[in-house]
């Protein structure tokens, strides 16, 4: 009987090809077929390495695509080009991996409307999935150089919860099934080489979903011809702490900016990101 794992291995993005070679060697295991996801740069892929890449189990290949805009691109240091970007999606999805977009949000030069048209550009390479992070400020890195000297100002961390939920929202509308957020959690904290400045938060992902739940009962409200004072909100039970929102935020937010109540209930027939509103109680003229 064979188990059947997924891995994800991390980036091999700067790395030589006998070193990317290693480091999948170590994955490898007669008892055990690894679905392995690598994290690579888009101008790195080439016939050669997709063809190690099957070799060694890999599956599902992740694009570092911090942006489409070729100033910013440039600004940043980055060498590759909305151009390497089609071909290298073009070659993975021909050799039958998965692919998947990494997309930044909070790069240098970058604004909230470079942001969503990078992920207009990207949702019509029709991606499996999407993975956003907000740029955080690293030990040993140049934008640290850039944040000491002024130059740099990394968002805070509404902001980058705001523009994370943009770009979601943007992939959503294109049809984009698998959007996830980078869990921050797994990033390196250390006083050496870990985070220096800019939104990090352990909490990171719950907040961008919370956010994107409470927009979507705001709008909900909204539709309704009557003064909401009370409203039940079925959702999947996988749900129910995301619509209260990390310590009752949401609850609190709708409670001081609308005046309702909201009573969360499970139901399991409900599919997740789903939601059913029913209005419990109104208020009189």
């Amino acid at each position: 009987m064979k188990l059947i794992t997924e891995v994800f291995i991390g980036s091999l993005t700067g790395k030589a090809q006998l070193e990317q070679r290693n480091i999948l060697e170590k994955f490898r295991d007669k008892d055990i077929h690894n679905n392995i996801k690598i994290a690579i740069a888009p101008n790195m892929i080439n016939k050669e390495l997709l063809k190690m890449f099957k070799e060694y189990g890999v599956t599902t290949i992740e694009l570092e695509i911090q942006s489409t805009n070729s100033y910013i691109l440039k600004k940043c240091g980055f060498d590759y080009t909305m151009e390497d970007i089609k071909k290298a999606t073009k070659m993975i999805k021909w050799n039958r991996f998965k692919v998947s977009f990494q997309v930044g949000v909070g790069l240098p030069e970058s604004n909230k409307i470079d942001e969503q048209n990078t992920a207009k550009e990207l949702a019509k390479l029709k991606p499996n999935i999407v993975r956003v992070y907000p740029m955080v400020v690293m030990n040993g890195t140049k934008l640290k150089e850039e944040f000491e000297r002024g130059i740099y100002e990394p968002l805070t961390l509404n902001q980058a919860i705001e523009r994370c939920k943009e770009v979601i929202y943007v992939f959503s509308r294109k049809k984009i099934k698998q959007i996830n957020i980078v869990k921050q959690k797994d990033l390196d904290t250390s006083d050496e080489t870990g985070i220096v400045a800019g939104p990090y938060h352990e909490q990171f992902a719950q907040f961008v979903t919370d956010s994107i739940w409470y927009d979507s009962i705001v709008e909900k409200i909204k539709k309704y011809n009557v003064k909401v004072k009370k409203v039940k909100v079925e959702v999947n039970p996988k749900d129910l702490t995301s619509i209260l929102g990390y310590e009752n935020e949401n609850a609190n937010k709708l409670q001081e900016f609308y005046d309702v109540e909201i009573k969360p209930e499970g139901n399991p027939e409900i599919k997740p990101g789903k939601s059913k509103l029913t209005i419990l109680e109104v208020y009189s003229n």
